[in-house]
């Protein structure tokens, strides 16, 4: 059998999905987590990730984009999201505290929600501690 790298643009929705939870998981394997997919969101996680050390665990919510949902506060809920080859992993209620101010779009003022697809000097400055 011969393998062939595939175009992640090529992917639909659904396999762009799985290809991130892949890759992430491979990444958060480096630092002593194993992930776990769940079915269902689960209290807004679409995958939990457990640490070795047998007593760390965080519900992720995997996104294509950098995003903020006032549905996600209070859950304890991290957001992981592809950026070219880098992928981020930022606890959302902590980061959401540091960049609210900033965010004046009529989507988070009238719906609760917000994402940005590129990320602007401030924002990649702010998640850089969170680059996996």
């Amino acid at each position: 059998m011969k393998f062939e790298k595939i175009k992640y643009e090529d992917l639909n929705a659904k396999a762009k999905e799985m290809y991130n939870f892949q890759k992430v998981s491979a990444r958060l394997a480096d630092y002593g987590y194993t992930t776990l997919w769940l079915n269902n969101d689960w209290k807004g996680a679409d995958f939990i990730a457990v640490h070795v050390d047998g007593v760390t665990d965080i519900k992720v919510q995997l996104k294509a984009r950098l995003t903020f949902d006032k549905k996600y506060i209070g859950k304890n809920v991290y957001i992981c999201f592809r950026d070219g080859d880098d992928y981020y992993l930022y606890p959302h209620d902590e980061i959401l505290e540091q960049i609210e101010y900033r965010i004046s779009d009529k989507k988070w003022v009238d719906s609760g929600n917000y994402s940005s697809g590129k990320l602007s000097k401030n924002n990649k400055e702010l998640l850089k501690a969170y680059k996996i």
